[in-house]
């Protein structure tokens, strides 16, 4: 009787915590919107590493379509240290905030008419460990974009082990900004893990980026410029007296100070941060999203205090690789955004030196230009969005249709 109750009690210790490393829920119901949610919903956390000590929080919303065949996309966002929840109720989601003054309830979400999930499944994943609800049991370490890419390709093989009906959809990784540097590498490293015994193969098909990448004197670095250095210094001082008073993100939005989101004006376009932040600290919001309890304080969009090196200094091999192993791509660019602006990524991808499939062209929405497209021979597509910024954010509308017609293979 000892025995078998003792078998028990280790039984139930196992299950409990299989359940708390690797935990996923249902949500039918979110703080702030109006009734049950009209789209599937699910929340959770995949433990990586052998002790599972990095837990990382993902949002998966299935297609509205058709879920069992259309692409499934990982959405991984930029910073480093920007939780994913910035595309989905900024961006790309289902929902968005109502336009409003905070009162000091929970602020109120909507739906959106432009949501990629209308044609895709959607992972939105919390990388790397600290940004948004993903966590670490044990103190965090150093950080780096080659532990980034490594976590999230295995992620990835757990996630997909939990859902394997999604083994056979269409595979894309997606972000924007400096996501752009992650992106690439994580496509690289799917395509060589698929190769390896003895996991299921996932069925890569491409990539998609938003708005990724002074590089003669200043060598990629402009943060932490090197004192000798001083070309670059004048060129970095020179470029901040010109654009001190300028939004960088979207040159013809006023400029406003995002930096304090309890102090924004509502008048500020990112007043919607504070929204963002207001609403993911309500302990009901946390409860609805079933976040472990004890394992986030205040919860920030972007957490500048994660610990993070650049490790990748050039994206440029991983597309170089990527394309030869004949994945297509989209890298779209909002033509007012000056932080990533759309003339440095065409120099990027002029380096490739790939030859042109279809020269520039209009891409048009409702008979009006939206913007500017060339595809190349590498099953690359390269679109400005006219007005756009820095993030889809910007125009989600304009994005959302290049978007749904480049994913299904019609002409853009």
């Amino acid at each position: 009787m000892k025995l078998t109750l003792k078998w028990l009690l280790m039984l139930l210790f196992v299950l409990s915590h299989h359940h708390h490393a690797d935990s996923s829920s249902i949500v039918k119901f979110l703080p702030g919107f109006e009734g049950p949610l009209p789209f599937e919903l699910e929340t959770g956390y995949i433990g990586i590493g052998e002790e599972e000590e990095a837990q990382l929080f993902y949002y998966f919303v299935k297609s509205e379509n058709n879920p069992e065949e259309d692409p499934l996309l990982l959405w991984l966002e930029g910073g480093p240290g920007v939780s994913s929840i910035t595309a989905f109720v900024l961006e790309n989601g289902p929902v968005a905030f109502k336009s409003e003054v905070y009162n000091g309830s929970v602020p109120s979400l909507v739906s959106t008419t432009y949501s990629w999930t209308k044609v895709a499944n959607i992972i939105y994943l919390d990388q790397p460990i600290g940004a948004g609800f993903s966590y670490s049991k044990t103190p965090l370490g150093k950080n780096n974009d080659t532990n980034a890419v490594n976590m999230i390709h295995e992620f990835l093989q757990k996630w997909l082990s939990k859902h394997p009906q999604y083994f056979s959809n269409p595979f894309y990784v997606t972000g924007a900004s400096y996501g752009g540097m992650i992106v690439p590498a994580v496509v690289n490293k799917i395509s060589k893990g698929n190769y390896i015994c003895c996991n299921p193969p996932i069925n890569l098909q491409g990539y998609v980026l938003g708005n990724p990448s002074l590089k003669r004197f200043c060598k990629g670095s402009y943060f932490n410029v090197d004192p000798s250095n001083t070309k670059c210094l004048k060129l970095v001082e020179e470029y901040y007296k010109c654009t001190e008073n300028v939004n960088t993100h979207q040159i013809l939005v006023p400029n406003c100070d995002n930096t304090n989101t309890e102090n924004i004006s509502p008048d500020c376009i990112y007043y919607v941060y504070h929204l963002l932040e207001r609403w993911s600290n309500k302990d009901s919001v946390r409860k609805a999203l079933h976040i472990h309890k004890g394992t986030k304080g205040e919860w920030v969009r972007f957490n500048h205090s994660v610990p993070y090196e650049r490790t990748i200094k050039s994206s440029i091999p991983y597309h170089m690789s990527n394309s030869i192993n004949g994945y297509r791509s989209l890298i779209f660019t909002g033509d007012h955004d000056m932080v990533l602006p759309s003339f440095a990524t065409q120099a990027w991808i002029k380096s490739l030196n790939y030859s042109i499939a279809h020269e520039w062209k209009p891409w048009m929405v409702n008979d009006q230009n939206a913007g500017y497209t060339r595809t190349y021979s590498n099953k690359m597509t390269f679109a400005t969005i006219k007005g756009g910024g820095h993030t889809p954010e910007y125009l989600p509308k304009k994005t959302s249709i290049l978007f749904q017609r480049w994913i299904s293979g019609q002409p853009l």
